[in-house]
């Protein structure tokens, strides 16, 4: 009699010839002794029928959600006036679009159609280390010191996964971009959630009005906190954290030994009397930041899936690895447009037409008119100091009317869906940037993007204060 292990195996064997062909089939008539059914036990065969197909690694359960592939496939649905993603609705600059054709078209060097450098583009990194160099006043290696990655959410992704290791505690600020928290659960690290808090909720506010409560975030430090991500300006609130602030955090860094990550993506969008403060230039803190920016926000060019990741070399080691066995190299001519780029506004920097200066310039007029167009359809605004995003209180809409939906989803997510469906405007639920303990803070309000053409933000207008006199009228 066969051992019970080898009848599985040649059973298992006879079932994959069986499934083959029926040439091949006739092959049973080989193994007699297993062949028939009286020779495999009920119990061996039932465990064989009942066999689990494989499944997903456990380590991607219950983050499968995104708001961004729920609300895109709403936007396809519907075909709303989509003030939701974070996308520029005009051109990029020129000079960076005919750099991109000229680069995949060069005949004088068609290498710039093949495989560059994986941790960066020659001509990129030294470009990046340039300008930040003269940013945080240091010279910055571009050999060790910058990666390039596939736009900053893999540049966030190769930090944390390079950082991180299990059991490791990362403290995040909400509202947050919804990709750290994934991340982090990835690298098998625990979120340690701490809000943002409004000093003022009544009328028209400043997102500098929301802040941090310095012992519930001294209380989140332990000697577990491996990081802190810190967005600044922020997205969706648009605040930009002053010197006082980021030396707070900084401060608790080095006390506990922490690492500062700096999602900075936004870092040229600041508004009057704001300035953009870079955590590497504290005191102590180059050697405990890793500061991530996107050419995709620099330039307004999202698609383009370019950003990068600069910082001590050491700290830059883990996350070389993690983009080294994943995505390896990025795309050379958009490498060398980007960094033609960054040549050309280093040429300007400082002058009106420089497109650091220039992009804020005419964003800040956006912004200005969209405060005003969510004002006057009865909307209290939270006026952003960086960032190209306006989050608005809409109780005064939702208090008024039923928007129905799915009452086990909270309040925004079901306001954003009506609004979509039966106004045809789309904006995103902040409550996707918070964690479940703390979403109530962002379910009274709607996150528009005004990085728009002015007719686009007009119709906006239009709908929202067709919407407001609808309510005052009684007739929603």
């Amino acid at each position: 009699m066969l051992s019970i292990t080898r009848q599985v195996a040649l059973r298992s064997t006879i079932f994959h010839f069986h499934n083959l062909s029926p040439a091949v089939s006739c092959c049973s008539d080989i193994f007699p002794i297993v062949s028939s059914s009286a020779s495999i036990s009920p119990h061996l065969h039932t465990m064989s029928t009942m066999a689990s197909p494989p499944m997903a690694a456990t380590k991607t359960f219950g983050i499968e959600k995104s708001v961004w592939v729920e609300f895109i496939q709403l936007a396809l649905e519907v075909k709303p006036l989509n003030l939701g993603q974070g996308f520029p609705d005009f051109a990029a600059p020129i000079t960076v679009r005919k750099a991109l054709a000229e680069a995949s078209t060069s005949e004088t060097n068609v290498l710039l159609n093949q495989y560059t450098r994986g941790f960066g583009h020659p001509r990129l990194v030294a470009a990046v280390a340039k300008l930040y160099s003269k940013l945080v006043g240091r010279e910055i290696n571009p050999q060790t010191e910058v990666l390039v990655t596939a736009g900053a959410y893999e540049g966030l992704f190769a930090t944390i996964m390079g950082l991180v290791n299990p059991g490791d505690e990362v403290i995040i600020i909400e509202p947050f971009f919804d990709c750290y928290v994934p991340q982090v659960k990835l690298a098998g690290g625990t979120p340690v959630y701490i809000p943002l808090r409004p000093k003022k909720t009544e009328g028209i506010t400043s997102s500098g009005d929301w802040v941090l409560d310095p012992m519930e975030l001294a209380n989140a430090f332990t000697d577990k906190t491996k990081a802190i991500v810190v967005n600044t300006p922020n997205n969706p609130l648009g605040k930009v954290y002053t010197e006082g602030e980021l030396t707070m955090i900084a401060d608790l860094c080095k006390k506990h030994n922490s690492i500062a990550i700096m999602d900075e993506v936004y870092e040229w969008m600041t508004y009057s009397g704001t300035k953009h403060v870079r955590m590497a230039t504290l005191p102590g803190m180059w050697e405990r930041t890793v500061s991530i920016g996107s050419a995709g926000k620099t330039f307004s060019v999202t698609g383009w899936k370019i950003g990068w990741v600069y910082g001590p070399a050491n700290l830059l080691k883990g996350p070389q690895v993690i983009h080294q066995h994943s995505v390896y190299t990025c795309s050379t001519p958009i490498q060398e447009a980007v960094a033609q780029g960054f040549e050309i506004e280093m040429e300007r920097f400082g002058k009106p037409e420089c497109y650091f200066l220039s992009l804020p310039a005419e964003l800040e007029v956006k912004r200005d008119n969209i405060v005003r167009i969510l004002a006057d359809a009865g909307l209290n605004p939270i006026v952003p100091e960086g960032g190209y995003f306006i989050l608005a209180d809409v109780r005064n809409i939702t208090s008024k009317i039923d928007v129905g939906g799915d009452p086990s989803e909270r309040k925004d997510f079901r306001f954003v869906k009506w609004l979509s469906r039966n106004r045809k405007l789309q904006g995103i639920p902040p409550s996707a940037f918070y964690s479940p303990e703390h979403g109530e803070i962002g379910e009274n309000y709607i996150r528009f993007c005004f990085i728009k053409e002015d007719e686009n933000l007009e119709k906006a207008g239009e709908i929202l204060r067709a919407l407001k006199k609808d309510i005052d009228e009684n007739r929603v």
